[in-house]
């Protein structure tokens, strides 16, 4: 299996491009499914997670191919409404299939989907909103066996704004007769990038990005080409990244309306962040000063997928900095390996305490799951020496290639292992 190769202490500088976002590609590839036409997606990441919804999309009839950065999707073959068990333990976001495959079809089977093992992510939303729409639902066993000869639409109320089980309300009010509000919505762009690939295919969709979204279903959706929104994930990365290790970086694409709260506490360390008109430049010419308490929160909130990074980032300012997450239970996995480099870190439940150290030192780790996984690499560019980073797998799942993105920015990263499995 592949590792990465960081020798760290040296400061960035340079520029890259930020991929397609994953949050986003993933949902508008189980929406393809209502189109029965062919999608051009550009901008669209080559991901693990992407190349298992491929997988999936495959195994229902369906095909899907590379053109360049672009993937061309065809569903109007589907001949299938059941997902295995073994595709659906690849990723957290499988779940998104069921909405889109019911509204289609009428009828699905999946069993419950897997992912990073960050603490319970139950889909008891998704399920109670698809009841409300009219289908019938059986989960015992394991698996969910849908039915729903007539979807209706309804108004709803999430009882908390969830983004997978808004998502997958969209796709299925999408087949249903009549309007669908949904109350309480999650706000995330990625919605919004849903919605708008929604409507380019002819549906009717409003109130992305607010707390209601309304759908108009029973229409007739159909193929076209879309562009997938930059990877606000991903660029709080690389801002990380040049936090950590200082100097000077462009991250062409990237857009700060979307990570406005990761900007802003990295300014309040002493970061200087510009948007530009071809992406955000981030200069940093020191060493960070600790900030006030970071609290990961739903959408406009701290994004809980930068919390890792962001930490890494921290881990040699001068002070102490509060972390407390909200949003997952086992998100601090990354800190027994951040400590291997000589972190200074204390968990107590949902907080964790960073105070900055002096010196951090290259070490072996491993990837604990996708956004810890980054942070390794973010710590490992502040490092004194060498590091290498084991199980990066998990980092496939949401960058498309780190060690060439870092590498963009001056990092001195490789892969150690000319065989790296490609999508």
């Amino acid at each position: 299996m592949s590792q990465l190769l960081i020798k760290g202490g040296s400061p960035l500088a340079g520029e890259t491009a930020v991929q397609g976002a994953k949050n986003s590609v993933l949902p508008i590839l189980a929406a393809t499914l209502l189109t029965g036409g062919q999608v051009a997606l550009q901008n669209c990441p080559r991901l693990r997670d992407v190349d298992a919804s491929i997988r999936i999309l495959r195994a229902l009839g369906c095909d899907a191919r590379w053109e360049g950065d672009s993937l061309l999707v065809d569903t109007a073959g589907l001949n299938g409404c059941a997902i295995s068990d073994i595709l659906m333990r690849e990723m957290r976001s499988s779940a998104i299939f069921l909405g889109a495959i019911l509204a289609r079809c009428g009828q699905a089977e999946l069993s419950y989907p897997g992912g990073c093992e960050l603490g319970p992510r139950p889909i008891d939303l998704h399920l109670a909103g698809l009841r409300e729409l009219g289908a019938e639902i059986d989960d015992t066993g394991g698996t969910l066996h849908c039915r729903a000869a007539r979807l209706v639409g309804r108004d709803l109320v999430l009882g908390l704004p969830s983004v997978g089980a808004t998502e997958n309300l969209m796709l299925a009010a999408c087949g249903t007769e009549g309007v669908t509000t949904i109350a309480n919505a999650a706000r995330e762009p990625e919605i919004a990038d849903l919605q708008d690939f929604l409507n380019a295919c002819g549906a009717r969709v409003s109130g992305a990005g607010t707390s209601t979204v309304t759908v108009e279903g029973g229409r007739r959706l159909h193929g076209g080409t879309f562009t997938v929104m930059p990877d606000r994930i991903a660029a709080a990365t690389y801002l990380c990244a040049a936090a950590s290790a200082g100097g000077e970086v462009l991250l062409r694409g990237a857009r700060e309306r979307d990570l406005a709260t990761v900007t802003a506490v990295l300014r309040e360390a002493g970061c200087h962040i510009t948007a530009e008109a071809g992406g955000i430049a981030c200069a940093c010419p020191g060493r960070l000063k600790a900030v006030r308490p970071v609290r990961t929160a739903p959408y406009p909130g701290f994004p809980t997928d930068a919390q890792a990074v962001l930490m890494a980032a921290l881990l040699r300012s001068r002070g102490a900095t509060v972390f407390e997450e909200n949003i997952f239970t086992n998100r601090y996995r990354h800190v027994d390996e951040l400590t291997r480099m000589g972190a200074d870190i204390r968990v107590a439940g949902r907080v964790a305490v960073v105070t900055g150290v002096k010196t951090l030192c290259g070490a072996a780790v491993r990837c604990t799951d996708l956004r810890g996984g980054a942070a390794l690499c973010v710590a490992a560019l502040a490092a004194e020496g060498e590091s290498r980073v084991f199980e990066t797998c998990h980092i496939d799942r949401g960058y498309e290639d780190i060690a060439r993105d870092l590498r963009g920015l001056g990092a001195d990263i490789r892969w150690t292992e000319e065989d790296r499995l490609t999508i």
